[in-house]
């Protein structure tokens, strides 16, 4: 049993082929530019888009601890504070403005719904990919998933930040077939700022998972005004110069996405508005900049950075 906030079908963006990606909850780093936070508190939570509201005013009734209070509009605001996230709501919700994100599964259950797909997976070369949040964040879950879809002959992707203690990754790297490696910022400091962890044991873990063979594809969220800078390349070029058999090297541009989820969930803006997504002239610069050092990329400037 673990818990869960989404299983998207048809991916393309998270390994090689088509995929069906399971995104766990709970995550040990406070990413300032995350663009899935309803994956960080590993409980369910209450989102709200008030644009669905037809103020019926039936979620009222039901809200034990007065949480919901009616504004000038009608419709009903959430006192965050107040709001116990016990799910009351959201069935009585028909216009789906009230929902909770975050529920448990059994590997079974889980199984269920990506074995619908073998078919394409077959064709595609795809598979399964486990994200978040943070998979490792549910150890004995995230194994038990792998053992399931490796009992089915499927290809088993993990995107991971790789924060964790190795004996976690020890048990589980045999039966991963592509680590997707989010590295997020080379300067020790600077990364404890941007995600409230240092990243020592991240590259430790990194050089652990090289030096066992394991495949690696190294995800680079660029973020502009924080991690885009020449001396986090200089870092990321060093990387791919001590670890030769990584499969390369992805640059994720910084989008905004991520804004509408913080309000839907009442979350305060943790991006500054100076922060804007690249353009293509900067993003191709750091690629540039990259393969001048002869670092192997991966062009995705058209996918998101992750969290």
């Amino acid at each position: 049993m673990g818990r869960i906030f989404d299983i998207q079908r048809f991916s393309i963006q998270d390994g090689p082929g088509i995929r069906t990606t399971v995104f766990l909850k709970g995550c040990p780093l406070r990413c300032k530019w995350c663009h899935n936070p309803e994956s960080v508190d590993p409980k369910p939570q209450l989102s709200y888009m008030p644009d669905k509201c037809i103020s019926c005013g039936e979620c009222y009734k039901v809200c034990a601890p007065k949480a919901l209070v009616r504004s000038q509009a009608g419709k009903p605001v959430v006192d965050r504070p107040e709001c116990t996230n016990c799910g009351a709501c959201p069935p009585v919700c028909d216009a789906k403005a009230l929902e909770m994100v975050g529920r448990e599964a059994t590997v079974e259950e889980v199984m269920e719904v990506v074995l619908r797909d073998r078919e394409y997976y077959r064709a595609s070369g795809g598979g399964m990919t486990l994200s978040g949040g943070e998979p490792l964040f549910q150890p004995e879950f995230t194994e038990a998933l792998l053992r399931a879809a490796k009992a089915k002959g499927l290809h088993c992707c993990i995107e991971t930040s790789g924060f964790t203690e190795w004996k976690t990754l020890e048990r589980i790297y045999p039966m991963v077939d592509l680590f997707l490696f989010d590295w997020k910022e080379t300067n020790p400091q600077l990364h404890e700022a941007f995600t409230g962890q240092l990243n020592q044991q991240i590259r430790a873990n990194l050089a652990a998972l090289h030096g066992a063979g394991s495949k690696i594809l190294l995800r680079c969220p660029m973020i502009p005004e924080y991690n885009a800078r020449k001396e986090h390349l200089d870092g990321i070029a060093a990387i791919a110069t001590e670890m030769p058999n990584l499969q390369g090297v992805e640059l994720l541009a910084y989008h905004r996405l991520g804004a509408a989820k913080l309000r839907r969930f009442g979350f305060p803006q943790r991006m500054p508005e100076s922060v804007k997504p690249p353009d293509r002239k900067t993003v191709d610069s750091w690629i540039d900049y990259l393969k001048s050092k002869r670092v192997r990329v991966a062009n995705a400037d058209t996918k998101p950075a992750g969290g």
